[in-house]
């Protein structure tokens, strides 16, 4: 693994943090409205913005207006962009909608990518990934899957509910996961205006930055054609996991941005803050919040590009990967900014910047399946591992 940049991803990093810190830390102020993400004004200026820099969705191909990147590249990009937490917004690359992107860019018919995916590449509409369901339905496991689709003359009928369903509300389409069949899960390309699409609430979660929040959403006798299965019928756990893999990676990408933000937040402070005689970075418990944060930071990216290149190159188990990067890092993350917080002390708990940022990191550990459910299926893997090892 080499873990030098070429030249070009380099300047391409340095443009990435100079917008982000010119253009997009100064827009900030403007993001703290009550409810759920920027308003499409500021959304659009930001995006606007990131056009014009040529920053605009690097993880997506030219033919789609963006910068190609791979995985590693990616990386790099996100990071940057995620010190601000509208920088994701701003480039096109944030959840649901570049997860939801780089899926349809590999699965998508050509007749698909033009109605679906090429307006949301363009910023013109936003989208939404409806699997998570009100218990008893499917959570951080799949197989709980309750929404149903059936086959109906024409295409087909889903019928379900699904909540905490990022950026639900105001999405103009939403990627549906349904069961169909005794096993099988189909995913379908809805569009919000179909008869029976209903968005019942935005669900009022701590977490703000996502435009639309998360929605409790309801599907009734909801009628699509055939040419709205994305891929293969009964095909649709294996595309999840297409798409969620890399997308715990970009989440841990995006927040690592931000972890860093906290943590030069937190030593700007230290070196500034005088108490007991001294300068704070320079007694013994502040430097040991301020080393444990820049260790986190460090391990976080070495995880981050390991399982990036296994990604790129398919040198590995991406799942297993991608289920370790994302404990490590949400965890590391939350430990970095509530470092950061107590470092800060007063200042700390400030609903801006750091305050935000407890609130929006915290929820991590949780989406993408939980911390919990990520623990047992590496245990689990690892111990088959080691079983088929020992049979050799």
């Amino acid at each position: 693994m080499d873990f030098s940049l070429s030249p070009e991803l380099t300047a391409l990093q340095e443009r990435t943090a100079a917008f982000v810190r010119d253009v997009v830390l100064p827009l900030e102020d403007r993001d703290r409205a009550p409810g759920h993400g920027p308003d499409d004004a500021l959304r659009a200026e930001l995006q606007d913005a990131a056009k014009d820099a040529g920053l605009f969705v690097p993880h997506l191909g030219a033919e789609l207006g963006g910068l190609g990147l791979d995985v590693r590249g990616q990386a790099v990009v996100f990071e940057e962009a995620g010190q601000s937490l509208l920088g994701p917004l701003a480039l096109n690359c944030a959840a649901p909608d570049e997860g939801n992107m780089a899926m349809l860019e590999k699965i998508a018919s050509p007749e698909q990518v033009e109605r679906f995916l090429r307006p949301l590449a363009e910023g013109r509409t936003r989208s939404a990934f409806a699997m998570t369901e009100p218990p008893p339905g499917a959570g951080s496991d799949p197989s709980m899957l309750r929404t149903v689709a059936e086959r109906v003359d024409g295409g087909w009928s889903i019928s379900g509910e699904k909540w905490f369903i990022t950026g639900g509300e105001g999405a103009a389409f939403a990627i549906v996961m349904a069961r169909t069949g005794e096993r099988g899960a189909t995913m379908f390309l809805v569009p919000a205006d179909t008869p029976g699409y209903e968005v019942l609430e935005s669900v009022d979660t701590i977490d703000r930055i996502s435009p639309g929040g998360h929605a409790h959403m309801r599907f009734t006798d909801v009628r699509v054609a055939d040419d709205q299965v994305l891929g293969a019928p009964d095909e649709g756990f294996r595309y999840a996991q297409v798409r969620l893999a890399p997308a715990r990676l970009t989440h841990c990408m995006r927040w690592l941005g931000l972890a860093r933000r906290a943590l030069d937040v937190a030593i700007d402070r230290a070196n500034e803050r005088e108490a007991f005689g001294s300068r704070l970075a320079d007694l013994g418990l502040a430097q040991r919040l301020i080393a444990d944060s820049l260790i986190d930071v460090e391990t976080s990216r070495a995880i981050i590009q390991k399982t990036a290149w296994i990604l790129d190159t398919g040198n590995g188990n991406p799942t297993m990967a991608s289920s370790i990067a994302k404990v490590h890092v949400s965890e590391a993350v939350g430990r970095i900014v509530d470092n950061a917080v107590q470092l800060c002390g007063s200042d700390g708990i400030l609903a801006h910047p750091l305050g935000r940022m407890v609130a929006e990191v915290r929820p991590f550990r949780i989406y993408d399946g939980s911390n919990e459910t990520h623990r047992w299926s590496i245990a689990r893997r690892a111990a088959k591992a080691r079983r088929s090892a020992g049979e050799r």
